[in-house]
């Protein structure tokens, strides 16, 4: 009787042994697929907050020229604010203007005017919408005037002059901080309001290496840069870091 009883009682366990064997490849499948849609579901809510802050409130730049010299130099490495400035879907030229408007001698990023040149400028504001603005022997005056300008880079040309021009309504005038190497209002005109996008918040990062590291598409020639930097340290502007404007 003890006997049979035993018997019964592992032919049981045997079966229900059996019967956990059977059920757990299911069951790790669904759990698998689980944790597969959380993980999904996770780098969705990534992508959106990626696309939500770079459309909206901070984008990265680098500076790729001199005519802001005095201010930033080639290599400087910025985050720029678009809060109120400027919404843009990502990896795109769409964008829509916002409610915020520049103020005189802010520096800002934006849009270059020329249809030819699908890329942002970063320059300083001189004059605002219905501002008549005069360069005489290298001095800016703005309705009749003298601008004090103590970020310029050098001394005022003798030889550079320009206007007096009106600025247009909805439309601003720009110059770089280096008057010697820059290519700004005096060359092409007055940007546009829906052009700007933002303006520098901090310098994140600056390193010295050749001006063609930050043009724009030379993707081989930064990763050199960036290698190069890592392995000479001595070429990042520490005393850069975390300037703000």
């Amino acid at each position: 009787m003890s006997s049979s009883a035993d018997a019964n009682a592992s032919a049981g366990s045997a079966l229900a042994t059996a019967g956990a064997q059977s059920d757990s490849p299911a069951d790790e499948s669904r759990t698998f697929r689980q944790i597969l849609v959380r993980e999904l579901l996770s780098w969705v809510w990534v992508a959106l907050a990626f696309f939500l802050i770079t459309g909206t409130m901070v984008q990265a730049r680098v500076i790729p020229s001199a005519s802001m010299e005095g201010t930033l130099l080639v290599g400087d490495h910025l985050l720029m604010s678009r809060f109120g400035y400027d919404i843009g879907l990502p990896f795109t030229r769409y964008h829509l203007r916002l409610w915020r408007e520049p103020r005189r001698q802010q520096v800002v990023i934006f849009h270059a005017p020329l249809p030819d040149r699908d890329e942002d400028f970063i320059k300083r504001l001189i004059g605002m919408p219905g501002d008549t603005v005069q360069i005489r022997q290298g001095r800016v005056f703005v309705n009749g005037q003298a601008l004090s300008e103590p970020y310029r880079h050098d001394p005022p040309n003798t030889l550079d002059n320009f206007g007096p021009a009106t600025v247009p309504a909805r439309s601003y005038f720009v110059l770089g901080d280096n008057r010697e190497d820059s290519w700004d209002s005096r060359d092409w005109g007055f940007v546009p309001e829906s052009n700007i996008i933002g303006t520098p918040v901090v310098i994140y990062m600056s390193v010295q290496a050749n001006e063609d590291a930050w043009q724009p598409g030379q993707v081989r020639e930064r990763i050199y840069a960036y290698a190069n930097a890592l392995l000479h340290p001595r070429l990042v502007r520490w005393r850069r870091l975390l300037t703000t404007f």
